[in-house]
């Protein structure tokens, strides 16, 4: 149950609000979002995790995002987008996959903490390098209906709703689909994710005009190898996307480059 009833209230006057707050404050005790120690609001973080957070920042490779040491100039590329370009455009992330996301992705997508989606999509808009308030709509990388079923939610599709919300933008969560059910990609190499999710994505019947044209902005939870978004990228670009952003919360990296 959580804080998600309090936050369907949005639209009535704050002023109105403000008693059944300090009821809420006092049934759920603001907490950090990582480790649960007291906190003075809802969705923050204690000094400890904030310090323990790495946001990706510039210098980085303009297509991967892949955080370079030392600023070689502008438009500078990694070994990796050199050698093997990627179906999207540009990837960003907005933190490193430590403890402390590490943490925040899981409460979010394991243990339904999503009230957490605001504050992590707010961290993925500002990593976005503008691309969130340049593009046509988001979209989030679909569940298969049956995976759905269990989950009961997609936790891209609410990271994406709350950045679309946020930054005024279309949010698509229909348009495009997973066709095939996958297995969970934790545990498997890298040929073996891309192998289990080529031609796993479609764009949904009568919706090839959300995608034709438009600068789209693809929304995960997590990047670790790309296999994943690299083949939801593919159907959007043989639909005819105009460009793709891939836009993650978290990134799967050991050191800079």
């Amino acid at each position: 149950m959580g804080l998600h009833w309090f936050e369907r209230l949005a639209g009535i006057d704050r002023t109105l609000l403000r008693p059944l707050s300090a009821v809420v404050d006092l049934v759920y005790p603001p907490g950090c979002a990582v480790c649960g120690v007291s906190t003075g609001r809802h969705r923050g973080l204690c000094p400890k995790c904030w310090s323990a957070l790495r946001f990706i920042e510039r210098p980085y490779c303009e297509v991967l995002g892949i955080p370079f040491t030392h600023d070689l100039g502008p438009g500078i590329l990694s070994a990796a987008a050199i050698a093997n370009p990627p179906p999207f455009d540009r990837l960003r992330s907005a933190a490193f996959h430590d403890v402390p996301v590490r943490n925040l992705v899981h409460g979010l997508k394991y243990r339904d903490r999503t009230d957490l989606a605001p504050m992590m999509a707010m961290w993925m808009l500002r990593a976005s390098d503008g691309m969130v308030e340049r593009c046509d709509a988001i979209l989030p990388v679909p569940l298969h209906r049956t995976r759905m079923f269990s989950r009961r939610f997609n936790q891209a599709a609410e990271l994406a709703r709350h950045m679309a919300r946020q930054a005024d933008r279309t949010f698509l969560p229909a348009t495009l689909l997973r066709i095939r059910r996958t297995r969970q990609q934790v545990g498997l190499g890298a040929k073996a994710r891309e192998d289990n999710v080529r031609g796993a994505f479609a764009i949904g019947e009568g919706r090839e005009g959300d995608v034709f044209g438009k600068r789209l902005v693809l929304v995960d939870d997590v990047y670790t190898t790309g296999a994943t978004v690299a083949a939801a990228a593919r159907a959007l670009r043989k639909a005819g996307a105009a460009d793709i952003t891939v836009l993650t919360f978290a990134r799967a990296l050991s050191e800079t480059i």
